[in-house]
């Protein structure tokens, strides 16, 4: 029987996230929907949320069918980096890495050397700082200036932006803050600098739920998608929840009022569709070549970064586990694609392993000595790089 489950993102209706929750699927960020839907024996994954996200669940799970309520469903930031036009700019600039948000397509990601999250990229752009790169970053400008004001790194923005975290204002703010004076700011990095120069506390969608469980203040400004404040209240019931303005103060409207139009076009009545009829109009499609070319920079490298950033064993058993599975996917796939007649084939595969073997011999090696001078986690983040 082909199992199915509903994983969420934090910014769809709560109506959907209820759903997810109550049928034992995942309310998330859209990395954490993929991961839950690869740990997961269902055979058909549908992706509440926009299309990158269901099209990063592909390339992370491409044996599975993933299903969207709506294939309709874009992200501005995704729509503002067009695959063309980004292959230019990046080859206008070929000595810098580039680094790009999970927040894109297929393609963006294939072309890129590494992807991340909002919650890793400090991390990852001053890594990559103090070994001299300097970097493309894409597509989100604010994120973007963000990261290079923490990190003082040589950063090439590219030029686009969320269209609900664009809208925050900070005069409005500003002047909450006035009539709420000991309420905390929570906002997310894809806001405009002056928006973040007024926040308590910065971070990505998860970060922020957790900042306001721990929060001492009892009342909180929000400064993202308003989708956030189901899974928020549920964490901190005990907490007031303020969404903050998107509108300047004299009474100008705001156009998207703290919502993702594209998240709104998930609904139930859309899922029941995509689940029970035609589901050649919801089912995600992704090349095979592109999937194999985009698979590489979301599990290896997020496993060297899961290793380096962890505070016990389990995050490094975790990270190593995500990179030896991508690595072995990588293997495979190379011997699936080459055409390799029958009676090379055992002595390719037995190159293979001694490539491994060799690897296996000089890390023994070299990585005690790493350890000793530069301390453990350095062993994660100078062979990141290398994946």
């Amino acid at each position: 029987m082909n199992q199915k489950i509903i994983v969420a993102h934090y910014y769809t209706d709560p109506a959907i996230q209820a759903l997810a929750d109550s049928t034992g699927g995942k309310v998330a960020d859209s990395l954490e929907m993929a991961k839950f839907g690869q740990n997961h024996k269902a055979q058909t994954l549908l992706v509440a949320g926009v299309r990158f996200m269901g099209e990063t669940a592909k390339i992370l799970n491409p044996e599975k069918i993933i299903l969207m309520p709506t294939l309709k469903a874009e992200c501005s930031l995704d729509l503002s980096c067009p695959e063309k036009e980004f292959n230019n700019f990046c080859d206008q600039h070929p000595e810098r890495t580039v680094v790009v948000y999970a927040n894109t397509s297929a393609a963006i990601k294939a072309r890129a050397h590494w992807v991340v999250t909002s919650s890793i990229a400090i991390q990852l752009i001053d890594y990559l700082d103090s070994l001299g790169k300097k970097i493309i970053w894409a597509p989100d400008k604010h994120l973007g200036r963000y990261i290079q004001k923490k990190t003082g790194a040589d950063i090439l923005s590219w030029h686009g932006t969320c269209i609900v975290h664009d809208e925050f204002k900070s005069r409005s703010l500003y002047s909450m803050k006035k009539i709420y004076p000991n309420a905390a700011i929570l906002a997310h990095p894809e806001s405009p600098e002056s928006v973040l120069a007024l926040a308590d506390f910065i971070g990505s969608t998860s970060q922020l739920i957790k900042c306001a469980q721990s929060i001492s203040q009892q009342q909180i400004i929000i400064a993202t998608d308003r989708g956030i404040l189901f899974k928020m209240q549920q964490a901190c019931p005990d907490k007031i929840l303020l969404e903050a303005p998107t509108s300047e103060e004299g009474g100008m409207t705001c156009l998207n009022c703290g919502t993702c139009p594209w998240m709104r076009m998930n609904t139930i009545k859309k899922i029941i569709h995509s689940l029970t009829k035609n589901k050649k109009n919801h089912e995600i499609h992704i090349p095979k070549r592109l999937q194999k070319k985009a698979l590489k920079p979301l599990i290896l490298v997020l496993g060297s970064i899961i290793s380096g950033i962890s505070n016990n064993i389990w995050g490094v058993i975790l990270g190593r586990a995500m990179q030896g599975s991508g690595a072995i996917s990588s293997v495979v796939m190379a011997l699936l694609n080459d055409l390799i007649c029958e009676k090379n084939r055992i002595k390719a595969m037995a190159f293979i392993g001694l490539i491994f073997g060799m690897t296996f011999a000089v890390s023994i090696i070299i990585a005690p000595i790493l350890a000793t001078y530069y301390g453990i986690h350095s062993i994660f983040w100078i062979t990141a790089p290398t994946t």
